[in-house]
């Protein structure tokens, strides 16, 4: 094997991936892992190019979320679309050719080398919102939201300069270096490990057993953190038992919370919208709540979340919510491949060589959990995805909504439009993710 490019030993690292460029300096020992600190600077990018980035990550996650709902069609679902996109946009990064052509058609652009930007701003953007905020009551109350990346390398493996600087210039990522050959066991764990610290232990075992092997050679991560409280809390003693109708027609009692404010809302012929704010006002909850939500899926794109978020204006709404807690599990290449991208996951076609020339690496799996809590004081949520990289060869009244049918909730950041939590609720649970 050649001697690795000297970039893999001098690449951004910091622990927990700060959007702020890193200072030069050695290898380090943490833990299992070897960390290597970088010396590229972040791209320059502008607000414009995290609104982009954010209509790549809606218009890829609602299609994305629509194979997933035909899969299963009555099951609760949530996912992180910006954490996807954001994983595969690390690997784009050293996608060619066919492979690269077939992931920017599936990802809307996002990864692709002309945009570059777009991750980039995005990244920084959600990175931004971490503070203490006053709510409606005066009351200081506190956003936490990280998306932070890690790509995870065999040791002494040769990656190439040019997808190095990528990865520290795009996504403050810098290399981690594991031993999958030696030791595909232990890389699993601190793999696993570093995503259930980075999600407050919402998500300890991402990695399956048996999801590395001998053949791994990069694990590009995506981690995202969410806790915030809602701008106008619900009152824990408001909230009461409720009948809710699921899909299936029957009914059971759910804990439904309520309040009366001005929100932004919205109706159409065959649904209702509402936008829960959290503190601070960069982040918010749409909830859609159509009369048939099967029929309502067939056209619900990033276009029709567009419309439904365009037309949100505030009144008084008597509120009632269900308080609900979420989670999936999801292996992802099956439904990439259908969406339009088999070639990466192709070990004879595959071509990765921005990536390295030591091999020819292929997309193993793209791996993905996400959870939700909504309760009166806000929303907790996290998600991580994990694209294993392989070698081959080896109105003016007050309104009315109650939610007690199926319901659609995009939890968005405001400033860029982008998708951090999509799911449907068709049966709400609570306490089902701690």
């Amino acid at each position: 094997m050649k001697k690795p490019h000297t970039a893999l030993l001098a690449l951004a690292l910091v622990a927990g991936c700060s959007p702020a460029a890193p200072s030069p300096s050695t290898p380090v020992q943490a833990g299992a892992i070897e960390l290597a600190a970088a010396t590229a600077p972040r791209l320059a990018s502008t607000p414009q190019d995290a609104a982009h980035g954010g209509d790549a990550v809606n218009a890829f996650g609602l299609e994305l979320y629509a194979k997933l709902v035909a899969a299963d069609p009555a099951a609760n679902l949530v996912v992180s679309p910006a954490s996807i996109a954001t994983a595969l946009a690390m690997a784009r990064a050293g996608a060619k050719g066919e492979t690269a052509a077939e992931m920017d058609a599936v990802m809307h652009g996002l990864g692709a080398e002309a945009n570059a930007a777009w991750v980039a701003a995005l990244d920084q953007s959600l990175n931004g919102k971490t503070a203490t905020f006053k709510d409606a009551t005066g009351q200081d109350r506190e956003v936490i939201l990280r998306s932070v990346n890690a790509p995870f390398a065999q040791r002494g493996y040769q990656l190439e300069d040019a997808y190095l600087g990528a990865l520290a210039e795009r996504f403050a990522a810098g290399v981690r270096l594991v031993d999958y050959i030696g030791d595909a066991e232990g890389s699993r764990g601190a793999i696993n490990g570093w995503v259930n610290d980075q999600t407050e232990e919402r998500i300890p075992e991402l990695l399956a057993q048996g999801t590395v092997d001998g053949s791994t050679r990069l694990v590009l991560v995506n981690a995202i953190y969410l806790k915030a409280a809602w701008n106008h809390a619900f009152n824990e003693e408001g909230t009461k038992p409720a009948p809710f109708t699921g899909l299936d027609g029957t009914t059971t009692d759910v804990a439904m919370m309520h309040a009366a404010a001005g929100f932004p809302y919205a109706a159409g012929t065959s649904w209702q919208a509402i936008d829960l704010g959290y503190v601070g006002g960069t982040l918010s909850m749409t909830v859609i709540v159509p009369d048939d939500l099967a029929a309502f899926e067939r056209s619900f794109d990033a276009a029709a979340l567009a419309e439904i978020t365009g037309t949100l204006a505030y009144q008084e709404v008597q509120l009632g919510l269900p308080a609900f807690g979420t989670e999936t599990q999801v292996g992802l290449g099956a439904v990439l491949r259908a969406m339009g991208m088999p070639t990466p996951f192709d070990a004879d076609a595959a071509d990765f060589s921005g990536m390295t020339a030591a091999d020819r690496l292929f997309i193993g799996a793209v791996v993905h959990q996400a959870n939700i809590d909504v309760d009166e004081k806000g929303t907790e949520a996290a998600a991580a995805t994990a694209v294993v990289i392989r070698a081959t060869g080896m109105a003016a009244e007050p309104v009315t909504l109650t939610v007690d049918r199926p319901f659609i909730f995009a939890l968005r950041d405001l400033d860029t439009g982008a998708v951090l939590f999509l799911g449907r609720i068709t049966k709400p649970e609570v306490g089902t993710t701690r």
